[in-house]
């Protein structure tokens, strides 16, 4: 039977729904993942047929668990990842196993690590100022040799979910941000960046035959207090020609620099002096609710027609509605472990709300949001004007309560 493995998932959002529109196609969807805890959770995973634990998700092992597959009589036809960092590893072991290559693996190397991003850009108007320092940088001093003012953003190379991306405003804090990032993981390299200051966006991009087609373009509602959480996305229905024309020349820039012919990624930028900046690129669909609140916006799956294009399929770019939609993100402001949530069908009754999603379990420990992963949950809804949607979606979410007991 034909099969598409998929190496690591969430519980939801895009890399689950990935699956799922596998499912539909008629695809036996094999999950490998390190997640010991979702083998006592297999009945919440009805779309996943089967289900393997690996130790360590390293290419020589994950190999060996597909030549296991084949030698059952599956055939694999591809294997494809949502979660970063096995992106690279994903396509690197469906292009072994398949004659069409759907993305050019050293693309979604440099793709990955922002610092071979920041190298690939080098020079350009659409990236910022920036230097790279390790751990034999004696002195900040010498780091601040580059053309740099504060504040700066200090990053770690591969990280996701903002956990590692750090907003400093002076020499102190550039010192400790550093330090952090370095001992945190050993002979890391740390990129340090200017600051932009602007509107931020997400674009997603699907590339087919070396052609840039912007799916969605979405604005981005950010929260800095201790990190930079989006806790806000909006879809933008319509899109002004000028912007629409020279995202459109970003992309193609993109896939012509990093040498795309097939593929999926997002860029997230920001509009600085009527300049269009790279914050960063991921060789992948954004994670989260972006699946659901494309498809509430036009009525197109991204990750059913990501997986046509990794099989070789016939890809639709139709839209079969244009609304603008908006995903407000919860999160809690006191640490604490979840007694109950209230207000989920309160939100539900508001008129164009399409989802509320709730992630934690009773039980569960809450915090203030340090990292992406500290947003427990959404709710989604649509309207014929962006401010509307917005509108809707954050009065809803104040009928969500997180009641928590102390700790």
């Amino acid at each position: 039977m034909k099969t598409i493995v998929f190496i690591e998932t969430n519980k939801s959002g895009s890399s689950r729904e990935a699956i799922k529109a596998a499912e539909r196609l008629g695809y036996l969807t094999v999950l490998l993942t390190k997640r010991k805890r979702y083998l006592a959770q297999r009945t919440e995973f009805p779309d996943v047929h089967q289900m393997y634990y690996v130790k360590n998700l390293e290419s020589k092992l994950l190999k060996n668990k597909i030549n296991f597959l084949q030698t059952q009589g599956k055939e694999v036809v591809a294997v494809v990842s949502f979660i970063d960092p096995f992106v690279q590893v994903a396509v690197q072991l469906s292009s072994e196993l398949s004659r069409n290559e759907y993305i050019n693996l050293n693309a979604v190397a440099e793709m990955e690590d922002k610092i071979l991003t920041r190298q690939a850009l080098e020079g350009l108007a659409l990236s910022p100022v920036y230097t790279v320092v390790d751990q034999s940088d004696l002195r900040i001093g010498e780091i601040l040799e580059t053309p740099i003012c504060f504040p700066l953003i200090v990053k770690a190379p591969v990280s996701t979910g903002s956990k590692d991306v750090l907003f400093v405003e002076g020499p102190l804090q550039l010192e400790t941000a550093v330090q952090s990032l370095t001992i945190k993981e050993r002979n890391q390299r740390v990129l340090i960046e200017e600051y932009l200051d602007g509107p931020q966006y997400l674009v997603e991009v699907m590339v087919q035959k070396g052609v840039a087609h912007l799916v969605a373009v979405i604005e981005q509602e950010i929260s800095r207090n201790n990190r930079f959480i989006v806790t806000g996305y909006g879809v933008l229905a319509m899109v002004s020609k000028e912007m629409k024309q020279s995202l459109k020349k970003v992309a193609q820039f993109i896939v012509s620099t990093f040498e795309v012919e097939n593929g999926t990624f997002h860029l997230e930028l920001k509009r600085v002096n009527k300049q269009w900046k790279i914050i960063e690129i991921n060789p992948r669909i954004s994670g989260g609710v972006m699946n659901r609140l494309i498809q509430a916006a036009f009525g197109m799956n991204l990750v059913e027609e990501t997986i046509k294009l990794y099989t070789g399929q016939q890809v639709s770019f139709r839209k079969s509605q244009l609304k603008f939609a908006y995903a407000q993100y919860l999160t809690v402001q006191t640490k604490g472990r979840l007694k109950k949530v209230t207000g989920k069908q309160r939100a539900l009754r508001h008129e164009g709300v399409e989802e509320v999603y709730i992630k934690p379990r009773k039980g569960a420990f809450m915090t203030p949001p340090f990292s992406m992963g500290h947003r427990y949950g959404y709710v989604l809804a649509s309207a014929y004007t962006l401010s509307e949607a917005k509108n809707i979606a954050q009065n809803a979410a104040k009928e969500i309560q997180f009641h928590l007991q102390p700790v």
